[in-house]
């Protein structure tokens, strides 16, 4: 059985890129019929965040990604957060010790700070590797502290990744690295070997940036005897200034991209397409469908720009695609804030601005003028194509006045009837009169509806009233 892991850190919230990961983690599980666990590494205690191990479950209930076994739930190979397993490791860490693949560490911080620079990080110079059975014990009998270090032996490593294929590291550019630290707690490179192998994860998804250090992975796998999982790692994603998408970069989490007023379904879809392709050309996905094609083959090596005026689009696509009846519910609070005119015809108003809107808090801004006639430029007019200026407005608007004054039927078949009429009787076209009048009574250049649908909500006597302030502006 295919066995995914969404393993993340605690040290703040879930950014797109951490999602993303997530998502492809959750349907390589779903498309194969598989299991998808969280588990929290806080193994890193110096950078937790208070309430992130929470935002994190609540983050990935809110988007759908349900998960089979983890912190909230249980499962058979719990406990799922690595603090909790710390009596797991260092039994793990000794072995390798006695099997000459992994030793202690007695070096102090000082001394550390001492070592020359290697490829732009202190590389250990293994002072410690050549001490005695006796000089060690010694040193653990009388207190001392101390971390275990993996010996990554001479040669080079090669492992095939998914995504990648063969990649192969000179072991020499690799460092001893940390196993457990000096608190006892192991290092994130080592708790997930040893997390991996006990929770029986067949496919080790994560970033490419791990892709470097994969091989000290696969030599920890091949020291302790255990099965190498299948490595797939996902290409860069990036921000609009090229750098990796990252907290520390300040790119928005998930749960602001929420507070923005985009959709989970939409941010879903935007992530799902961040890397991977799917095999038809469409764009618009719900998760559920997402579930049934995804395929690990169709995943890009290339790095991923991410761009909110594109997860912008998305949502709108969502919006659209949304039943009314849910987008009313959304809408129905921005649109009383924005419109508190008695007897004001809500349904009607996100009926016009649901196509109209890239996330739902805009409804509001699309209408608000029913409630007051805004300033404006008399220069909003002016429509090229049209052949229209002020002082053709000014014709317009006193023709349709003449038209409108005196109807009785305030309807839109009604409306747009007279208006008709209005702009022949006067040697304009259609599209002169409706273009002025839309202009007048809503003081916007654009709106979610046309001229005699705004006119039909203002009602005669506020629209007669506002075509009369328009041939004021324009006189």
């Amino acid at each position: 059985m295919v066995r995914t892991r969404y393993a993340p850190s605690p040290t703040g919230f879930m950014h797109i890129g951490n999602l993303r990961s997530a998502l492809f983690e959750y349907l390589a599980a779903r498309k194969n019929g598989g299991s998808f666990i969280l588990r929290i590494e806080d193994t890193d205690q110096e950078r937790l965040v208070e309430g992130a191990t929470e935002a994190i479950i609540e983050t990935m209930k809110t988007m759908g990604l349900s998960f089979d076994e983890g912190p909230t739930i249980g499962g058979e190979y719990g406990p799922y957060i690595q603090s909790e397993r710390k009596a797991d490791y260092l039994p793990h860490a000794k072995r390798l010790v006695e099997k000459g693949q992994a030793y202690y560490c007695f070096c102090t911080k000082e001394r550390l700070d001492t070592l020359a620079d290697s490829g732009g990080f202190k590389k250990y110079d293994r002072h410690c590797k050549s001490l005695t059975a006796q000089e060690i014990q010694a040193r653990l009998d009388n207190g001392e502290p101390y971390v275990i270090r993996q010996f990554i032996p001479e040669g080079s490593t090669s492992f095939v990744d998914e995504v990648f294929g063969e990649i192969t590291i000179e072991n020499k550019e690799m460092e001893d690295q940390v196993l457990i630290k000096s608190d006892g707690m192991p290092t994130y490179n080592f708790a997930n070997v040893i997390d991996d192998h006990a929770m029986h994860i067949t496919h080790v998804m994560r970033g490419s940036e791990y892709l470097s250090s994969t091989p000290k992975y696969k030599l920890l796998y091949e020291a302790l005897g255990w099965e190498v999982p299948l490595f797939v790692h996902l290409p860069l994603l990036q921000n609009d200034k090229g750098q990796k998408i990252s907290k520390r970069n300040g790119d928005a989490s998930v749960a602001q991209l929420l507070e923005m007023g985009f959709l989970p379904r939409a941010i879903i879809n935007y992530a799902a397409l961040l890397g991977w392709s799917p095999p038809d050309n469409r764009e618009v996905y719900e998760l559920a469908e997402i579930e049934k094609i995804f395929d690990i083959k169709n995943i890009s090596k290339s790095p991923s720009a991410v761009d909110l005026t594109k997860l912008k689009w998305f949502n709108a696509e969502h919006i659209k695609a949304m039943p009314f009846d849910e987008y009313y519910e959304m809408a129905l609070p921005h649109l009383k804030n924005a419109v508190k005119t008695a007897g004001a015809d809500y349904a009607l108003l996100a009926k016009i601005t649901q196509s109209r809107v890239s996330v739902v808090s805009e409804c509001g801004e699309l209408v608000d003028f029913i409630d007051c006639l805004p300033e404006y430029d008399i220069e909003l007019y002016t429509h090229k194509k049209m052949k229209t200026d002020t002082t053709v407005a000014k014709q317009a608007l006193q023709a349709a006045i003449g038209a409108l004054d005196g109807l009785d039927e305030w309807t839109h078949d009604g409306l747009s009837a007279a208006l008709a009429q209005a702009a022949e009787a006067n040697g304009l076209t259609k599209g002169q009169v409706l273009w002025s009048v839309r202009t007048a009574t809503s003081g916007k250049a654009t709106t979610p509806c046309g001229a005699t649908e705004i006119c039909e909500i203002l009602g005669k006597q506020e629209t007669l009233r506002r075509l009369d302030v328009g041939v004021s502006k324009v006189s």
